[in-house]
Order: C-alpha cells, then structure tokens, then sequence
C-alpha cells in the first residue's frame, strides 16, 4: 500500500464506473500488438505502426469470462493494479490522472508501467474526453543548437524533454508533422557535415521517447509537409548536389510503414508556406528562376495542378485551415487576422485581438496552431495568444513568456555566468526563432 504514496487520497475520491459503459477484463501477460491511437476493439489494435516495439500493453480480452481457475493462479502470480479493487476499475480511475503525473506515475510499479507505456489506456482517455493537448515548440539557441520545449495548457507549465536525436541537433530545412494524434515525426533537412537527409525519426509522447522511421526516397530540406487521412507528404525542396529545384513528392502510410512515389509537381519549388484546405493541399514558392509560383495537390485524382487564384495570391505566413476556414495573419505580431471568404473570392477583416505586442522579430508570429478547438498564436519570444473563433471577442493572452524564460534561464546550466550577463546587457536574447509548433493529444 506504501508504494501507492500520495495516490490513494486522488484514487479515493473518484467514481469507478466509466459512464455506464461495459468495461474490459484485463490480461496479465504481454500481448505482441503494435500500438495505435486509434484503438477499439483487440483486432484493431494489432495494426502496425512505424517504428513501435513489442507493445508492454496487458492483453485485452472484451467480453471473455474467465473460469475460477485462471482467476486464481492469476491472483498468485501478480499484484492487483490498485489494493482492493478489480482491474476494470482501477484504470477507470487511472485513466483519470492528469497527464502531468503519467511520468511519476510509470515509477510505480510495473504493471503500472506496461499500463501508460500501451494503447489501450489512451484509447480509454481519448474515448472519454480525457486525453490532454499539449503544445511543442522547436527553437534555435543562440549556438544554432536545436532545443524544444512542451507547454501544458491546463497547468501553465513548460516541461523538459529529452534530446533530440544527434543527426537533428544542427539540422536546417526539415519538416515536422503529426500522425496519430501522438506521434510527432521529424523528416528531411539539412545535416552541416552529411548534407541533405533522407532521415525519418519520431517521439512517442507515451513513453517519451524517440525511435527510428523508414527513411524517405529523396533526400531534401526545404521541402513542402502535410498530413492527409493520416498520411504524411512531402514535395519540393533542395538536395545537396543536385543542381535544380525538386518537383518529386512522395507519401508515407503509417499503416503499411512505407513511403511511396506520387506524381511530381509541374514545376520545382522551394515552399514558403503551405496549407491543407477543403481536403486540397496548397503550396506557395519559388522556383529556380526565383519566381513565385503556386500548385494545389488533390488527393482524390493524386494530381497537382498550378492554381493562381486571389486565395493564394493573397495568402500570408502564418496560416491555418480550422473549422473548415482558412485564417492568416493580418501583421506581423498576429494580433489581426484575416479570413478568406469563398463566396466572395477574398480576403477580409476577422478580427483585431487589441493585443498588439510590437514588430520586433522577437514578437512576430511564429506559427498558428488547432488547441482545444481553439486558434493558438505563438510568437518567437514563446508568448501565445488563444482565441476562440466561434467568439473572436474572447481573445486570452497566456503568460507563457515570462514563464519560458524563467524556465530556459533555470536550464542554462552550461553556460556562464559571465556570458548570461553579456547577453543581458547588449539585449539579445537568449533563444532564436521558432522553427516548428505541433499539437499532440495523450
């Protein structure tokens, strides 16, 4: 009971019953699925996802009655998730924990481990409402090193993360995408000793940790990136000694683990900005004459076709495509914003969250993303404006800012304090631009 620590006062206090529904009865032994966000039966478990290992998920057996015999010898082989209650009712009130305490909560014991390190308990907080979205930036210091950070909403807090992998630390021009809603994948880019990279790696938010994907066809960096039904994809861009702009794309399917070819761009393009809109994915460049140009890729006809249309024309950075409108930035710091009207054919005025923060590059906005329902503004200095677009007069400003810079001055363990006080006195900062923001929900 002693190792339960503060737990049982929590667990105490919570209804055991999950809203009536039929829970499952729980094995003891390690089943050999392959982890998906998606999960709700045991067949649909056993998909393969990239890169998972053998899944420390207990077996999960809907509907099995089970004879007194095995419920014995289960009884004298192992220790029940919680003192005094059946399995089926101890997650229901594990599910319940905030997601903050899912790290503390894996030292317990190890049935608790296998439980959060598997599918199952997160298919159970995403059916309920109860799975967390929690906001993760990648940022360039000052010595071109690559650093990230995840904010949780709910409690204010950013949180340490474990390194990146080594071939990403001094990277440029590499995507970023989420797929299952938990796994935030890293692609492509710009090594300074080994030139482009075919390289795909990503981090399980359930076990914190980073594992090796397939890698992609082309190597390339500056390159366009999507996610489509779960399906990641990427065109354009550069590659170290090939002396033109890319016009091939590809896809990777999560499902079968594997990239493959799709039909080339018209033209090659370095993509500025880029945007999936009405089930259609836009993108907006240069080719190699240094000219803007624009095409729409159509996952139905897998074709892309150039489109010039005052939609793009009048497209800026940054952008989204939320609740079935595409919202873009009005100025620099994102305090207005601006919605493309179908009917109309144009851009207009949506709405001016009167919190205007300047025109320093340290405020611009860095990035637009979906939390919660909710359009999140994040700008370099890591400050976040969150704005409800059924309700655009409520517009809230978190005070992120003040509390990254508390935290990244309390992570600045290897740097002097000479050097600290130097950056201090000639006002720069100590973080660059942000590079990539992505939302995962566990």
């Amino acid at each position: 009971m002693s190792r339960f620590g503060s737990f049982r006062a929590w667990f105490g206090s919570l209804d055991p019953v999950v809203h009536g529904t039929h829970l499952l009865a729980v094995e003891s032994v390690s089943c050999h699925c392959r982890v998906d966000g998606g999960l709700k039966t045991v067949v649909s478990a056993r998909k393969f996802v990239p890169g998972a290992k053998l899944c420390m998920q207990p077996d999960i057996i809907p509907n099995k009655r089970k004879s007194r015999s095995s419920r014995k010898e289960r009884s004298k082989t192992q220790s029940p998730l919680l003192p005094g209650l059946p399995d089926e009712l101890a997650i229901s009130c594990l599910m319940r924990a905030a997601r903050i305490e899912h790290p503390n909560m894996r030292l317990v014991c190890k049935r608790w481990n296998r439980l959060l390190s598997g599918n199952y308990y997160y298919s159970l907080r995403k059916k309920f409402g109860m799975a967390e979205e929690w906001i993760y930036v990648f940022k360039r210091d000052r010595d071109q090193k690559l650093s990230w950070y995840a904010f949780d909403p709910v409690n204010q807090l950013w949180k340490s993360l474990p390194p990146v992998p080594p071939e990403y630390s001094e990277a440029v021009g590499f995507g970023s995408a989420v797929l299952n809603g938990c796994y935030l994948y890293l692609f492509g880019g710009k090594d300074p000793v080994h030139g482009s990279m075919r390289r795909v790696v990503f981090y399980n938010a359930r076990i914190n940790k980073w594992l090796r994907a397939p890698d992609m066809l082309q190597k390339r960096h500056f390159f366009g990136s999507c996610v489509i039904n779960n399906c990641l994809y990427v065109a354009g861009g550069e590659c170290v000694g090939i002396q033109r702009i890319l016009r091939s794309a590809e896809v990777y399917d999560p499902n079968r683990n594997r990239w493959s070819s799709i039909a080339e761009m018209s033209t090659g393009m370095v993509p500025s900005i880029g945007v999936v809109h009405d089930g259609k994915w836009y993108l907006k460049g240069l080719n190699s004459h240094r000219q803007v140009v624009s095409e729409v890729y159509l996952p139905a006809s897998k074709m892309w076709s150039a489109t010039g249309n005052e939609m793009v024309t009048g497209w800026r950075n940054p952008s989204i495509s939320l609740n079935g409108h595409l919202y873009s930035a009005d100025c620099r710091d994102g305090c207005k914003l601006r919605v493309y009207n179908r009917e109309m054919g144009s851009w207009t005025r949506f709405i001016d969250t009167r919190h205007h923060m300047g025109s320093s590059r340290s405020l611009e906005a860095a990035a637009f993303v979906s939390l919660n329902g909710k359009l999140c503004i994040i700008r370099n200095n890591m400050s976040i404006t969150i704005v409800d677009i059924l309700d655009p007069t409520t517009a809230t400003e978190v005070d992120s800012a003040r509390m990254w810079e508390a935290f990244a001055r309390k992570g600045q363990h290897r740097s002097s304090f000479m050097a600290n006080l130097w950056l201090i006195i000639t006002g720069r900062n100590l973080k660059t631009d942000i590079m990539h923001c992505q939302v995962l929900q566990v």
